[in-house]
């Protein structure tokens, strides 16, 4: 049997884990609906200028909902990167993964935070604890990916150290850029939320870049990641 046939013959040992994750990451996103209120107008006041000038008021809401649910996402489909290379688990990754999915269930505090207070005095405070909880949650993806990465025994061995730094660049780059969105919060709280939209938008062009990807039988057993090339 060629090295490549033994690779694909390692058995997933990760599936009860990721069920549970996706369940988490399903209830985080869909909290962030109640985010949305219908306007309430006083009986005498019902109209249509009336209800669309409410409507349109609560831009925030729609605002920091969008942005939340595409953060969500793509949160999801990093931590789904990850796992397509992890086929063990040990207990300090598990741990690892309790901490992200922990963070991954506060998300609509902050959004709700910023959907009450931006366009007030305290918009600067509110896009700062929303940017802060994203630095807590990129450290929460570094210990997921070093639980993981550590000696290599958690990975699938067709795993390469090539897509093993890379990702390690990739996660890492979101540390400092997401502390300067914190800080520049203080500053204006738009450009603050404008850097974050633009980090889940390179997260989601780039955490898959390289990644292997399993060839399934009819079966649906795992059976192959074909390497990266070196090229």
């Amino acid at each position: 049997m060629s090295s490549e046939q033994r690779a694909g013959a390692v058995e997933k040992q990760t599936g009860r884990l990721e069920s549970f994750s996706d369940g988490v990451f399903a209830v985080a996103i869909t909290l962030l609906v109640f985010n949305l209120q219908v306007p309430h107008l006083p009986a005498g006041a019902i109209s249509v200028p009336a209800l669309g000038s409410a409507l349109f008021a609560q831009w925030p809401s729609y605002l920091t909902f969008i942005t939340s649910f595409a953060t969500i996402l793509i949160m999801w489909a990093s931590h789904h990167g990850i796992f397509r290379m992890v086929y063990r688990a040990d207990t300090p990754f598990l741990f690892a993964n309790g901490l992200l999915l922990l963070l991954v269930t506060v998300v609509p505090f902050p959004t709700s935070l910023v959907t009450q207070y931006l366009g007030t005095p305290a918009a600067a405070l509110a896009c700062a604890v929303y940017a802060g909880i994203f630095v807590v949650i990129n450290v929460a993806y570094n210990l997921l990916w070093w639980a993981a990465t550590r000696q290599r025994h958690l990975l699938h061995p067709s795993v390469t150290p090539r897509q093993v730094k890379r990702l390690t660049r990739n996660i890492l780059l979101g540390l400092p850029a997401y502390l300067l969105a914190t800080l520049l919060a203080f500053w204006n709280p738009y450009v603050s939320l404008g850097l974050c939209s633009c980090l889940w938008i390179f997260w989601a062009f780039t955490f898959y870049e390289g990644s292997p990807s399993p060839r399934r039988l009819s079966g649906g057993q795992d059976v192959e990641l074909a390497p990266e090339s070196e090229a």
